[in-house]
């Protein structure tokens, strides 16, 4: 197969995965497997799953870290390029046209829908913290108690960073593991 010719084929077959395959990165590495493995022969089994275990490993959606492996085997620095404008310009016009949806029923059912979500999800989140603070309340330990009372001043009386009070209760976390590791060390050695 001449090499531009194959490039073609990568772009489609990519594309055509994408845009037709639902249910996350790991269905798209499936279909993936049954072109470039056993349809066109491009890549051996073992290829695949080293690919499909490195685009799942490293940072990014797995679709397109297969898409980045696949097409730089089959054709280098092209092959990669062409394999990821493939895996992400179906989503990129789903995504699209329902922007343009969005904006047109935003005033209606669509707001009213994605205000129920944030009220349902605001309901989890705090039947979480509440079930964590009755935990922590539970336990009777004055030192957690006492971080926790001063976690939830600082959010909502001082209304500090949360990025700060979670380094803070870190913080007090590893210097009370010291504190008790150093007690234990001097309990035992006495």
């Amino acid at each position: 197969m001449k090499q531009k010719h194959r490039l073609l084929v990568l772009f489609l077959k990519t594309l055509y995965i994408s845009a037709f395959t639902f249910g996350g990165g790991f269905v798209i590495v499936t279909f993936m497997k049954k072109c470039f493995v056993d349809e066109l022969h491009w890549i051996d089994e073992q290829e695949m799953l080293d690919f499909t275990a490195l685009a799942q490993s490293c940072p990014g959606a797995i679709a397109v870290n297969g898409a980045i492996l696949v097409g730089w085997k089959v054709y280098g620095f092209a092959g990669m390029v062409v394999a990821v404008i493939g895996t992400i310009l179906p989503p990129m016009a789903i995504l699209a046209v329902l922007s343009v949806c969005y904006a047109a029923f935003a005033s209606n059912w669509v707001a009213a829908a994605l205000e129920g979500m944030r009220v349902g999800v605001a309901a989890v989140i705090l039947d979480v913290s509440c079930g964590l603070g009755v935990n922590v309340l539970k336990e009777k330990k004055l030192y957690s108690i006492a971080i926790m009372v001063i976690a939830f001043l600082a959010d909502f009386v001082l209304d500090v960073n949360v990025i700060y009070i979670i380094a803070a209760g870190i913080l007090a976390g590893t210097i009370r593991f010291i504190w008790m590791r150093k007690r234990e060390q001097t309990a035992g050695a006495v």
